[in-house]
C-alpha cells in the first residue's frame, strides 16, 4: 500500500500503546479509522485524543478473543465506511514470569487474546477482501518473542507471538497461491515503552483465578534489570516513533516489520538460526 488517503483501516487494541499510535497515524495520513478495543474506559481516554486530530474515526467496543465481537467490528465497518483496506490485529496482552508459574486461565486468556484474535481477525476479514478484490493490507502484530526468546513477556506471550508469526507466514503463501491483491505484514515491534504489562490488571472477570498480579510484580527488579539491559543495547522507543517506522514499512510492503534493527537484535536472530541450523547438521 503506497497510498493511505481516503483508505478505511480497522485496528485492534486500538485504545492504547501502539495500536492507538497507528491510529493517529493513520488519522494524520488522511485515512479513515475503525478504532476497536476491550477497555471501554480506555476507548473514551482514545476518543478525546484522536478528535483533537481529526474526526475520521469510529470507536467500538471489541473483545477479539471472541468471534461474534470481531464480525460485529467487520460490520459496522462496512456500514459506516462501505470498504476495509487495512486492517491491523494489533490486540495483545502478555506478563513475565516461569513457564510453570503460570495459570490455566493466564494462559487461556493470553492465547485467546494474542493469537485467537489474529486468527478471528484472518478468519472474518480476509474473505471481505477477497470478495472486494482490491489492493487491501492485513497485517498481525507479533514481536521480537515470535523469533527469539528471553526477553520480557514470559512463555505464554512468547507461545502466542511465535504462532502469530507461524500463521501469518501460512496466509502470505495461500494468498500468493491465488494471486490475491491482499497484501500480509507482521510487526515485530522491539521495546516500544506501552502499558501492555499493566493491561493484566484489567482482565476480565471470566479470566480470574487465585493468582494475583500487582503494580509491583511488573516492576520487579528482575524485569527492570532486564528492561534496563535491552533498552541500553537496543533503545526503547515511543508508540508514536513506532507508528512512523511500521507506516514506511507499510509504504515498502515488508513483509517482517521490525521497529529496532540494532546488532544485538540481528545477533540475537542469527544466533537462533544458527542453533537449529547446526543441529541439522
Amino acid at each position: 500500500m503506497k497510498e493511505f488517503k481516503d483508505k478505511i483501516a480497522v485496528i485492534t487494541g486500538a485504545a492504547s500503546g501502539i495500536g492507538l499510535a497507528l491510529a493517529q497515524k493513520c488519522l494524520t495520513e488522511g485515512m479513515k479509522v475503525m478504532v476497536a478495543d476491550y477497555n471501554t474506559k480506555a476507548l473514551r481516554k482514545a476518543k478525546r485524543k484522536l478528535e483533537k486530530i481529526g474526526n475520521a474515526f469510529s470507536i467500538i467496543e471489541t473483545d477479539v478473543s471472541k468471534s461474534v465481537d470481531v464480525e460485529k467490528l467487520a460490520q459496522k465497518t462496512l456500514q459506516t465506511y462501505g470498504k476495509i483496506d487495512l486492517v491491523i490485529n494489533n490486540a495483545g496482552i502478555g506478563i513475565p514470569g516461569n513457564t510453570w508459574e503460570f495459570t490455566q486461565k493466564d494462559w487461556e486468556w493470553i492465547l485467546n487474546v494474542n493469537l485467537w484474535g489474529v486468527i478471528n481477525g484472518i478468519r472474518i476479514f480476509v474473505p471481505i477482501m477477497l470478495e472486494q478484490n482490491t489492493d487491501c493490507h492485513i497485517i498481525n502484530t507479533a514481536s521480537l518473542e515470535g523469533l527469539i526468546t528471553g526477553l520480557l513477556g514470559g512463555a505464554a506471550y512468547v507461545t502466542s507471538k511465535f504462532g502469530i508469526i507461524g500463521l501469518t507466514e501460512s496466509l502470505k503463501l495461500d494468498l500468493d497461491k491465488i494471486n490475491s491483491k491482499i497484501k500480509v505484514s507482521v510487526i515485530c515491534p522491539g521495546y516500544v515503552r506501552t502499558n501492555i504489562f499493566s493491561n493484566w490488571l484489567n482482565r476480565p472477570s471470566e479470566y480470574q483465578d487465585d493468582r494475583q498480579i500487582t503494580v509491583r510484580d511488573i516492576n520487579s527488579e528482575e524485569i527492570i534489570a532486564k528492561v534496563k539491559f535491552v533498552s541500553e543495547e537496543s533503545p526503547g522507543i515511543t508508540p508514536e516513533q513506532a507508528a512512523d517506522i511500521i507506516f514506511e514499512e507499510i509504504r515498502e510492503e515488508k513483509f517482517y516489520i521490525f521497529t529496532h534493527k540494532q546488532p544485538i537484535v540481528k545477533d540475537a536472530i542469527k544466533e537462533r538460526m544458527d542453533a537449529i541450523l547446526n543441529d541439522l547438521d
